[in-house]
Parts: structure tokens; C-alpha cells; sequence
């Protein structure tokens, strides 16, 4: 069975912490915690590392991993272009629980799986996983659960669905107090697809509604994130769908599971 580490325990975050970047150095799984839900790791460069979570999630191709990042320098490393509005969310609402889903960068030498030239990034407000990430650069993570099952928000949840296809877990206690629960709001991070608006064809569009809510969004963006009631059926090259904003396939399309990612 593999190893779950408290990491309240100064000597088992130590060890912890050294087996964690040692097995995404060999391209195995780690399960870290973030402020919204345990997410598993992978080395985002390395396609036989991002194949094995998903297969550890039995999760296809047609739904690739987010990519968690160790601060905001990394978004423009990542994306081909950083619209001025997602700019400002990032310095709002990074580090924590937002998800921005952008066009690629194409020098980047990865495969995430069928993302249609996007990456959905965010930079988690947790200090254990931003010190792995400091010592890895970018990694593939997607919520530490089975797909289909929700999200794990402990280290034992997580151990309890993936088992030894994960080498190290790193318990960090209970994720996602941080935020306030309400019922019917997904305890993970939003989701909100800049693409349209990165390449001048539309706003900004809310994929998953989690921790960060669209009032908060619109205070920092006003009119640049498109009106729901009125927008869900706007298409982009980029997205290629005409499903409602908030659906798990139109999420899928853009590079990112909406019900299962952190």
C-alpha cells in the first residue's frame, strides 16, 4: 500500500515531501493537497506520466488534465496570449480557486490529451503543493478520485479510490475549508474559458461554477464575461461547441472535466 504522509508532522513532511518529487522525477503519481479538493500529479512533460493518471482516474483522452502552476509569471510562459481581463483575475484570484482555460503556447512539447491547442492553468492557494510545484514546474493534475465519483477532500478519500497506482499521498488535513460550502455549488475551482476572448472573437465564459462566483468574477472583469442567460450558445474556433455554458462536454471540449477536476 502506498504511503500516506502527514505533513503537520515536521518529519513526515520532509520525507514526504522528498519521495513526492522524486516519483514525479520517474514519471509516477503523487496526490497533494490544494485549497479546493486532493488533487493526483503528474509531470505535465512527460505523456507516459499524464497517460498513467489518467488511466489511474480511468479517464480518456478527451479529457485532459488542468495544469497547476507555481505562480503567475508561469501563465505567460504557458499561454500563447494573456488578455488584459484575465490579467486582472489572476492578480485577484490567484493563488486559489480559479481555473482559466487559454490557447496554448505552441513551442510547448506536451500531451495532455485531446485539448485542441488550450490549457486550462490555475495556481493553488496551499503551501504544500506550491512548494512541490516550486521544485517541479508546471504539473498535470486532476481531482484525486475515480472518474465518476466525487471529489476527494482527504488524503485517506483519495488513497481510498486510487490506491497503490499513486507512489506517495501527502495529507495536508481536510481541503477546501477555505471557502465558504454551499449547497449546489461545486467545491472545486471555476472553471472559466478565455479563449474566445484571447483571440478577439467573444468574452469570457463560466465552464464550471465552483468556489469563486460569477458576482466576484464580474466585479474584476464587468461586461468582458458573457451574460449566461443570454450567451450559451455562443461558439468559438477554439472551444467548437454550441453546448450551455457550464456542461460537462462543453467543458471536456476546452480541455478541462468539469465535475472532476481541482
Amino acid at each position: 500500500m502506498a504511503p500516506i504522509y502527514d505533513c503537520s508532522v515536521d518529519s513526515e513532511l520532509l520525507t514526504g515531501m522528498r519521495l513526492a518529487r522524486g516519483a514525479i522525477g520517474r514519471g509516477e503519481l503523487v496526490v497533494i493537497p490544494t485549497d479546493t479538493v486532493y488533487g493526483v500529479a503528474a509531470d505535465a512533460f512527460s505523456p507516459a506520466a499524464v497517460q498513467r493518471l489518467l488511466d489511474a482516474k480511468g479517464r480518456g483522452r478527451q479529457s485532459p488534465p488542468p495544469v497547476l502552476v507555481p505562480g503567475i509569471p508561469t501563465l505567460a510562459a504557458l499561454a500563447e496570449h494573456v488578455p488584459a481581463e484575465v490579467e486582472a483575475l489572476v492578480a485577484e484570484f490567484w493563488p486559489g480557486g480559479l481555473t482559466i482555460v487559454l490557447p496554448a503556447a505552441p513551442s510547448l512539447v506536451w500531451d495532455l490529451g485531446e485539448t485542441r491547442g488550450t490549457v486550462a492553468l490555475r495556481m493553488p492557494q496551499d503551501r504544500i503543493a506550491l512548494e512541490i510545484l516550486s521544485e517541479t514546474g508546471p504539473l498535470a493534475v486532476s481531482s484525486a478520485n475515480l472518474t465518476g465519483r466525487p471529489a476527494a477532500r482527504t488524503a485517506a478519500e483519495a488513497e481510498a479510490m486510487l490506491g497503490d497506482s499513486v507512489s506517495v499521498y501527502l495529507d495536508g488535513g481536510e481541503a477546501g475549508t477555505a471557502y465558504e460550502r454551499v449547497d449546489g455549488r461545486d467545491s472545486s475551482s471555476t472553471i472559466v474559458d478565455a479563449t474566445a476572448l484571447a483571440s478577439g472573437a467573444g468574452k469570457l465564459r463560466i465552464l464550471r461554477h465552483g468556489v469563486i462566483t460569477a458576482e466576484q468574477l464580474r466585479a474584476v472583469v464587468g461586461d468582458a464575461l458573457a451574460d449566461e442567460s443570454t450567451d450559451s450558445t455562443e461558439s468559438t474556433d477554439s472551444t467548437k461547441t454550441t453546448d450551455v455554458i457550464g456542461t460537462t462536454d462543453t467543458a471536456e471540449r476546452a480541455g478541462v472535466d468539469a465535475p472532476a477536476d481541482t
